[in-house]
């Protein structure tokens, strides 16, 4: 079977989801993740099952099996090359580049997509610190902690942000909080759930969510 574009995105979508965090995605945070009907996701997820592609049991979480697996890594790879040649050839910002790559990543073939990776030195992760898989599939993912969870007095270079929310990554950017950027933990505050972190010799506050959405060097 010659897999759709759909399938594609779906694969995509489960991997990303135990990338970073170990839990197996459900229907309906599939569902959210894709901005689709959970009727629609039941549907297809019936499809991949039969395809081979994934396991899932009645209201139960999604896994990939192998072959499912095998697909994901490769186009992950596809959409984090494209995001990363967007944003070193083409000007693009790092919060531009999700929805270009969401298009080209299906529209390029194979020996393109690795004569670009080539061209920038086969990078090993992309704009927001996403490790990108390798054409032979292997994966090298830093050890990292969660801003959220890290221990006032931490101290660790940014390896990873999340791209799921755009204006997101502009205040991060504003904030002096990019990929490589030294942040220390000062401390966190009672009730509101805000972290204060140090960057540069400046001090910013940080609400939940966006503490949730760094990851900092173990």
């Amino acid at each position: 079977m010659i897999p759709s574009t759909a399938a594609e995105d779906y694969v995509k979508a489960i991997y990303g989801h135990t990338e970073w965090q170990p839990e197996p995605i459900t229907p309906s945070q599939l569902a959210t993740a894709l901005g689709l009907a959970n009727s629609t996701v039941t549907e297809m997820v019936k499809k991949l099952a039969a395809a081979g592609l994934v396991r899932h049991r009645p209201y139960g979480a999604i896994e990939l099996t192998p072959e499912g697996r095998a697909l994901a890594l490769r186009q992950t790879r596809r959409h984090r090359v494209v995001e990363t040649w967007l944003v070193e050839r083409h000007g693009y910002d790092w919060d531009e580049v999700h929805d270009e790559a969401e298009v080209l990543e299906h529209a390029m073939s194979d020996r393109l997509l690795d004569s670009i990776a080539a061209s920038l030195g086969d990078p090993s992760r992309d704009p927001h610190g996403d490790p990108i898989p390798a054409a032979d599939g292997s994966v090298v993912r830093p050890e990292a902690v969660l801003l959220a969870e890290a221990p006032p007095g931490h101290r660790g270079a940014v390896v990873r942000i999340s791209d799921a929310d755009p204006a997101m990554l502009r205040f991060l950017a504003e904030s002096g909080i990019a990929l490589d950027a030294g942040v220390e933990v000062v401390g966190h505050k009672p009730y509101s759930g805000s972290i204060e972190v140090r960057v540069e010799g400046s001090d910013v506050a940080l609400g939940p969510d966006v503490a949730r959405s760094v990851w900092l060097a173990a």
